[in-house]
């Protein structure tokens, strides 16, 4: 999620842990500092746009190891505001701050690597996206009474209504996107697509519309559905994968590892003699955020591998966005944007 959704829940729980127990704007700045924390990865740049994107959300979001640094930043915060009477409380939020954050993450489709170091698979749920008002404002409203209460009763009730709202609203977010993809199947088997994996994640900024994706092994179909479709089946249209090149692409250290964290939920792109690998989950077509160069075609024919990957993605424009966002959320007819 983004760093402000990251912030306000960390906060919210640090209110809610700590109570009256130390004034509000302690509680409030330090869970958000905490819980943004997990984030810093993204300073470190790994050499290759395909290894900062799968490197981002692995061990600084760990499970285990976020656990393992609780205890020390709970004890420099306590020790910083003659706290340490409340060195208990502070280590439950400091702990809940920190782990809420790759747990959050992983209500997203771009993949959270939490079980490190037994397992680096990249946990998806994929029924947030990124950035989501609905779950961010009850948050946010609970932090400003809360502060500016100072600390009340009242303030504190606000606080735990807000964290309350918003986990509801992510619970809320798994039901819809079960019944998306319930759609989604029904549809694929009406059209005759067999033997395909579903990825169905929300169009932007909302959990009403969602985007379904069926992957098979040489093309993917997408379509939308809302919750305001009734019994409109869902139209899908297909994307050619450009399967043909992947047994000439496989074995570069880029592309297994895209295909990987991906879960194979890629095409192949060709602009004259460059050729891109496209993350199919993140954008709708053809606009999608990760594309990456991993290869040229010599002058043979012959594909020769890149020695950095560049991303080279794209977005739709903002506005014209909007507009089908709102227009296809209430009308099944509106085509999405080409």
């Amino acid at each position: 999620m983004d760093s402000v959704s990251q912030f306000v829940l960390g906060a919210a729980l640090a209110g809610a842990v700590l109570g009256q127990r130390t004034k509000a704007w302690k509680s409030l700045l330090w869970g958000g500092v905490v819980a943004t924390l997990p984030d810093l990865d993204v300073l470190f740049d790994h050499g290759d746009a395909v290894a900062n994107m799968t490197f981002h959300r692995a061990e600084s979001h760990a499970l285990l190891y976020l656990t393992l640094a609780t205890p020390l930043l709970a004890w420099a915060i306590a020790r910083l505001h003659g706290e340490r009477h409340l060195l208990a409380r502070w280590g439950v939020a400091v702990w809940l701050a920190l782990v809420t954050h790759p747990l959050l993450d992983a209500m997203t489709i771009y993949g959270t690597q939490l079980l490190l170091p037994f397992t680096d698979h990249p946990f998806a749920v994929g029924s947030l996206f990124v950035v989501d008002p609905l779950y961010t404002l009850p948050l946010l409203l609970g932090n400003v009474v809360l502060l500016a209460t100072r600390g009340s009763p009242r303030g504190h009730r606000a606080n735990w209504a807000g964290l309350v709202l918003s986990t509801a609203y992510a619970a809320w977010s798994v039901l819809a996107q079960g019944m998306a993809e319930r759609a989604g199947e029904r549809a694929l088997v009406n059209q005759g697509v067999v033997g395909a994996r579903l990825v169905v994640t929300p169009a932007p900024l909302q959990t009403l519309l969602w985007r379904v994706l069926a992957v098979t092994d040489t093309d993917a179909y997408e379509g939308f559905w809302s919750v305001c479709d009734g019994d409109v089946p869902v139209v899908f249209t297909k994307i050619p994968r450009g399967s043909e090149w992947l047994p000439r692409l496989r074995g570069q250290w880029a592309v297994d590892r895209l295909q990987w964290f991906s879960g194979d939920c890629t095409k192949v792109e060709t602009d004259g003699a460059v050729l891109r690998l496209v993350d199919l989950r993140m954008g709708q077509e053809p606009h999608y955020i990760f594309r990456f160069v991993v290869a040229t075609l010599g002058a043979d024919g012959a594909v020769v591998p890149v020695e950095r990957t560049e991303r080279s993605g794209s977005r739709i424009d903002v506005g014209r966005g909007l507009r089908w966002l709102w227009a296809r959320t209430f009308d099944p007819s509106v085509p999405p944007p080409r």
